[in-house]
């Protein structure tokens, strides 16, 4: 028994060092396949997954959402006619600048953007700070095709803005669901920053009805960290599967470029501004002519009012709407239709959303008395005064 074992120990020395003079001098040789058919030196986390249908499987991955969105995102370039100098007819001023000067007259200001194509007919959305004086709209799509856009209508006080170009068998976005949007949700940028091209950022929803940002007459904005950049303007917002939620319209930086917050146009919004300027020209709101403030606790307890939320009505245009309809200033409005009002914002939204030339019960608390006042709701004015909502 001894003996055995003796030999059985001299036997295992001998296996460990020859293991270690191969292990050392031609490695090689180990590297065999183990059990699963996979080499014993490959990670298993190195086997790249399988694609079906051009698109990653990989849990991670977007790029179903992006291929299907993608194809209707385009590239705008908007020209304007160079500014005509004062001195243009000044034989002084050509005699000292000559050439140079002329040539500098001669280069139109070109701007750069994106939009969504939203229709087979045609029809686009982009902002109105896109196209705005422009005397010349071309449009690039993805698959490398060029048109020329005429502008269908522009909405300065939303920033939206409806192109139209002639081509056949266009790739047509498809409408999400803004209003089911919850802070969190994964979304992607699509544009074109800095004109490079087509570019897909992603990131999520930072927040949601972002208002008093001073960016637009009319804000409800959804809030991204998805990397939003010069040109990104009017381009898309979409969801994990590729549907539209909103038009990209502004960043707050302090550099230029993309610091993590981004603000998009919800697409319900995009697309009731869109109608009207279709079907009417114009975008149809309500007004009813005040001077609004948002309520403050100081400006509540000085009124001793009873409410802590609401918007106090500093003036009331003479022979207005709300005038007419009995409302004062000192008023706080409380309510519009079935709509609680807390903000200047929501108060504009919600009056705004109104049929004009229809009756609407608007709530307001005047000092320790709680009244409901029928007022008949006038169009909004193309240009009215800022504070007059």
């Amino acid at each position: 028994m001894r003996k055995t074992w003796l030999i059985f120990s001299q036997a295992v020395t001998v296996a460990v060092a020859v293991l270690f003079v191969v292990a050392t001098l031609k490695p090689e040789w180990l590297q065999k396949r183990g059990a699963a058919g996979i080499p014993t030196g490959v990670s298993i986390n190195a086997v790249q997954p399988v694609s079906l249908g051009g698109a990653s499987t990989s849990p991670n991955s977007y790029a179903a959402a992006a291929k299907r969105a993608t194809p209707a995102v385009v590239s705008i370039t908007a020209s304007k006619a160079p500014p005509r100098s004062p001195h243009a007819t000044d034989p002084w001023f050509q005699f000292f600048f000559g050439d140079r000067a002329r040539q500098q007259q001669q280069e139109p200001q070109i701007g750069l953007g994106s939009g969504v194509i939203v229709s087979t007919d045609g029809y686009l959305l982009t902002n109105n700070h896109v196209i705005e004086g422009a005397d010349e709209i071309e449009v690039q799509l993805a698959d490398g095709r060029r048109a020329k856009a005429k502008v269908v209508g522009a909405d300065p006080e939303s920033d939206v803005a409806v192109l139209k170009i002639a081509l056949d068998k266009l790739p047509v976005i498809t409408f999400g669901n803004a209003d089911a949007v919850q802070v969190g949700d994964v979304v992607l940028a699509i544009g074109n920053p800095f004109g490079v091209g087509q570019t897909v950022t992603s990131g999520i929803v930072s927040a949601l009805g972002r208002n008093q940002l001073g960016i637009n007459t009319f804000e409800n904005f959804i809030q991204t960290d998805a990397a939003i950049n010069p040109g990104n303007s009017g381009g898309a917002l979409v969801d994990a599967s590729g549907n539209l939620l909103g038009i990209n319209t502004a960043i707050f930086s302090r550099t230029g470029g993309s610091l993590g917050i981004g603000f998009a146009i919800p697409v319900s919004t995009a697309r009731q501004v869109m109608e009207g300027l279709i079907r009417d020209g114009q975008v149809t709101r309500g007004w009813i002519g005040v001077e609004p403030r948002d309520l403050t606790p100081e400006i509540a307890e000085t009124f001793n009012l009873p409410i802590k939320e609401g918007v106090l009505i500093t003036g009331v245009l003479q022979e207005g709407p709300a005038s007419v309809g009995g409302i004062r200033p000192g008023d706080v409005v409380t309510k519009v239709a079935d709509t609680p009002i807390s903000n200047t914002s929501q108060l504009l939204t919600a009056v705004a959303a109104l049929k004009p030339q229809t009756p609407a019960v608007i709530s307001v608390q005047r000092g320790d008395k709680a009244l409901e006042l029928k007022v008949t709701v006038a169009q909004r004015p193309k240009n009215p005064v800022r504070r007059e909502r």
